[in-house]
């Protein structure tokens, strides 16, 4: 499915909460109530059919009228393009997130988005004025409460920066955070990450007891705050991407066979969504190839036909080079791993970054 560039996509939230909370000059695209004080909570890992499938594990976030629609995330759906689209209010295509790991133009490295790279200064990958900066211009208290060590991280700065960050490892420090830092001001805006959904998924799987407890843990985590939280907040609540289980018998190695790593130079992107990064001259063999390899269970295309489908909305010429020569975009329960470069990723379980309704849909829960 194509993502829902403003028109009910994640990259639409934190401009529609500004347009709620009085900014000129931003747009509610999704409909939210007018307040003063907004809380988005942006649970890692949180897909729109997951939690419909397992509603009774969470009855707060399922309560009558809490979910108001669906989402899409950008392309891929992976966790670093989505917080940058969501911090930043723009496609992948435009912000140049666009993969949990990419290419470095003109190096033979990857950068790991989530880990990030010294020598890449993060305010050159992505220079545009994020949503979060915009609303500190127009007087909103902008705070984000996530894990320590994210402060000042790459991805934090890249897509995330603007106002205040306040550090919180646990449920309790999260939650005091978050209330504290929504009292601010004459109008508040807090963002708050929770990350042990999508731990709990890519390790034991989406269809396990320890997934579905993660699930209750976070509902009730979820109500604790709503309830700790001033009366007059909006709490919203969305996901950065679905998940689903990928079978060892579904999954193909890059280094399986010969042929599949000829004219290939670098491998980088998810195991949903591969990028291919090819010798010069080398893009249409590497495509011929791949497609007789995955047949119907892939998608693949040359860069410049996967960039005219609209998956990564406008793409800035800077961007281009980022996406590999060739995108392998899963339709089933496939996966093309690379287990020479990414050793951890045989021993995932669930996993993310393509286009299936199962990966690209969120929902928005609305709490007020």
């Amino acid at each position: 499915m194509l993502p829902r560039y403003g028109a009910g996509a994640l990259s639409d939230v934190v401009p529609s909460a500004l347009a709620a909370l009085g900014v000129e000059g931003e747009h509610d695209l999704l409909g939210l109530p007018p307040s003063d004080r907004y809380v988005v909570m942006l649970v890692d890992g949180l897909g729109w059919h997951l939690l419909h499938r397992h509603a009774e594990d969470a009855p707060f976030l399922t309560g009558e009228g809490r979910i108001r629609r669906s989402l899409t995330v950008g392309a891929p759906s992976t966790t670093s393009t989505s917080l940058a689209s969501l911090g930043t209010g723009l496609p992948p295509g435009r912000h140049g997130i666009v993969g949990y790991t990419m290419a470095i133009p003109g190096t033979d490295r990857l950068l790991n988005t989530l880990r990030w790279d010294t020598t890449v200064e993060p305010l050159v990958w992505q220079p545009h004025q994020t949503a979060f900066e915009r609303g500190v211009q127009a007087g909103v208290a902008v705070t984000t409460v996530s894990r320590k060590a994210f402060r000042g991280s790459g991805i934090t700065v890249a897509g995330l920066r603007g106002g205040e960050f306040v550090p919180a490892d646990s449920a309790g420090q999260a939650t005091a955070g978050t209330v504290e830092a929504s009292r601010r001001g004459d109008r508040s805006l807090v963002y708050l990450y929770e990350g042990d959904l999508d731990w709990t998924g890519h390790r034991a799987g989406v269809n396990s007891p320890a997934w579905r407890h993660q699930l209750s843990a976070l509902d009730h985590f979820a109500a604790r705050l709503r309830s700790a939280l001033p009366a007059d907040v909006v709490l919203l609540v969305t996901g950065d991407h679905g998940m689903l289980d990928v079978a060892p018998d579904r999954r193909v190695d890059v280094d399986s066979a010969p042929q599949l790593r000829a004219g290939v130079r670098m491998v980088g992107g998810d195991p949903r969504l591969r990028y291919l990064y090819t010798h010069e001259g080398a893009a249409d063999d590497v495509v011929a190839t791949w497609r007789e390899r995955l047949g119907d269970g892939a998608l693949v295309l040359g860069r410049d036909e996967a960039i005219a489908t609209g998956w990564f909305g406008e793409v800035e010429d800077r961007v281009r080079p980022r996406i590999g020569d060739v995108v392998i975009a899963a339709l089933d329960e496939t996966a093309v791993e690379c287990r020479r470069d990414f050793p951890m990723e045989p021993l995932m379980v669930g996993w993310h970054g393509s286009l299936t309704a199962e990966e690209m849909l969120v929902p928005l829960v609305v709490a007020d």
